[in-house]
């Protein structure tokens, strides 16, 4: 029988990264790769879906923080959207908070930024095969650091909080009483330990909670 000569199928890759200089080192280095194309590329969190609505990807690389929704939030919504692209975080901020967050929207994979292009080819491949990649270091410092206190509405709310938002601008951006308002975010700055809200949001994120 003649030899089939045709050419393995390539993982088709969406990357989203708001760094532009950042975005595109890592798809000039991604398509060096005989087995990868990059096949979309976004510079922030609103676009991914339309992006992998259009583009089909096999596996999405999502940046946590971006502008419009983060990576996180996208991993969510495309695991409704399109559930059959894999979802890989890649982030400079390796917070075990980051890495409860992206296990519970479904994301396979979790990674930091410094380790070398071929560790992130390799990590692309495994998800693509149905396994689960973490970073060992974060993954050991996720389980020692045990789940976030804040909920799912607290969060909101510190959220919502930044830029100066009142209360009267967070209830009504959320659908919420200023009373209800009040009462979540006293709960998480009695939770983080901090003495008013904007401490409370910047302990949040530094522990990755946000």
């Amino acid at each position: 029988m003649p030899q089939d000569h045709r050419p393995a199928p390539c993982v088709r890759v969406l990357l989203a990264e708001d760094q532009g200089m950042m975005r595109g080192a890592l798809a000039l280095l991604l398509g060096m790769e005989a087995d990868i194309e990059v096949v979309a590329q976004v510079g922030t969190g609103d676009a991914i879906v339309g992006a992998a609505l259009t583009s089909r990807p096999d596996v999405a690389l999502l940046d946590i923080e971006l502008p419009g929704i983060s990576g996180l939030d996208a991993a969510v919504l495309l695991r409704d959207e399109v559930p059959d692209c894999r979802v890989l975080i890649l982030t400079t901020f390796g917070r075990p908070g980051y890495l409860r967050r992206a296990m519970e929207a479904g994301a396979a994979g979790f990674l930091v930024k410094d380790g070398p292009v071929e560790e992130l080819a390799a990590a692309i491949r495994r998800v693509l095969t149905g396994e689960t990649v973490i970073d060992p270091a974060l993954a050991a410092a996720a389980l020692s650091a045990g789940p976030s206190p804040i909920t799912a509405r607290e969060r909101d709310a510190l959220n919502a909080s930044v830029d100066g938002a009142t209360v009267a601008d967070i209830a009504a951006k959320l659908h919420l009483s200023e009373s209800t308002v009040r009462n979540y975010l006293s709960s998480a700055i009695g939770k983080t330990g901090t003495r008013n809200r904007m401490e409370a949001v910047r302990a949040a994120r530094a522990h990755g909670w946000l």
